[in-house]
């Protein structure tokens, strides 16, 4: 059984910084991507990073700068600098299996994904 769980998340004032974790368990093919996304309340899910098994990244363009994704084999990290308050939403952490040269970002190139972590950031 396939398994993505995140942790990390919480409250912070702008200008702050937060690193969020997610751990994927299950996934015996070691070629598969992942990646970060968020969703406001009233907002669509979007992408925020993603990381395939060569480490090849991608970012949201709000993100540039700001957030640096890294993974170390089933483990994915998202740190996050200068954090303001638009980026204020649940963060889930998702993968899938298979290879993309560039990961993508957009939901649903995604199949297994994580109950979300909260994070919130106040001006």
């Amino acid at each position: 059984q396939i398994s993505v769980m995140e942790s990390g998340g919480g409250s912070v004032q702008a200008g702050g910084s937060l690193r969020l974790s997610c751990v994927v368990s299950g996934l015996t093919n070691g070629n598969y991507y992942m990646g970060w996304f968020r969703q406001a309340p009233g907002k669509e899910r979007e992408g925020v990073a993603s990381i395939n098994n060569y480490d090849k990244t991608s970012y949201a363009d709000p993100v540039k700068g700001r957030f640096t994704v890294s993974r170390d084999n089933a483990q994915m990290y998202l740190e996050m600098r200068n954090l303001k308050p638009e980026d204020t939403a649940m963060y889930y952490c998702a993968a899938d299996v298979g290879y993309w040269r560039a990961p993508p970002l957009s939901a649903s190139d995604y199949i297994y994904w994580g109950q979300g972590t909260q994070v919130t950031v106040s001006s």
